[in-house]
Order: C-alpha cells, then structure tokens, then sequence
C-alpha cells in the first residue's frame, strides 16, 4: 500500500464521523500537504473497491466515507445530509434467512434510517418560535 493511500486509511480510521472527500482531504493535508485532491478521490475509490472503507452513497451531492466496514447501521438527517453510526445492534441473522429465501449469496447488507437529527429540530422549533 502506498504511503498516500495508508494516511488515508488512517485519517478515515480514525474519526468517527463520515467525511466526504472532500473533508477527507482537508484531514490528509495536514500530513501530507502536497496531496491532490483527484488523489484523494482516487484512492478513497481504491479503498472502498478493496473492502478497507465503506463509501455511503446519496442522498447528498457528495459520497461519505466509513472507515467501519463491519455490519452496523447509519442514521442520515433528510434537512442536513449529517450521516452518524446508529446504536443499534446489527442484525446479522437477517443475512442467513435472506440468503435462505432468495437463493442470493449475501455478501452484506446496509440499512440506513432516515429522520432529522437533534440540530436541525432545534432549528425547526426556532424558527416556528419567531413565525
């Protein structure tokens, strides 16, 4: 692995938010302030091909990345787009018994629920306030 791409491992690793691209590569440019942008994407593509990191894919204008790649679930705000682990426990049983009746091999599974996150409510009573 490249040192490039093993400091972007590690700086997605290591946070437990879910960073765009973007963010990924404001957090790798304080260890490597040379790096490109495009090399970040590239490599965050690598990563992702490879099993190393989970890309979380729209709604947003811009993919996230996990640096948690066992079986959980994700929370997404439909205002802000904001992405968090949800605490809740993985249902790994659902793979066996979905493997069972659709005759698919289940290589995974990802669930994501959808609401609006404690910040954005706090905006939504505000603004009702001042309506």
């Amino acid at each position: 692995m490249t040192n490039q791409r093993q400091v972007i491992l590690e700086e997605v690793q290591k946070v437990n938010t879910h960073p765009t691209a973007d963010e990924v590569y404001g957090m790798v440019r304080r260890r490597l302030p040379r790096i490109s942008l495009g090399t970040v994407y590239r490599n965050l593509e690598i990563l992702s091909t490879s099993g190393l990191i989970q890309k979380i894919g729209p709604p947003s204008n811009q993919m996230q990345f996990d640096g948690k790649t066992d079986n959980h679930y994700h929370t997404r705000c439909v205002s802000c787009g904001r992405v968090e682990d949800a605490p809740v426990e993985s249902f790994d049983k659902l793979e066996e018994a979905m493997q069972k009746k659709s005759n698919y091999s289940i290589l995974g599974h990802r669930l994501e629920f959808l609401g609006i996150c404690p910040v954005c409510r706090g905006k939504e009573t505000s603004f009702r306030k001042n309506v």
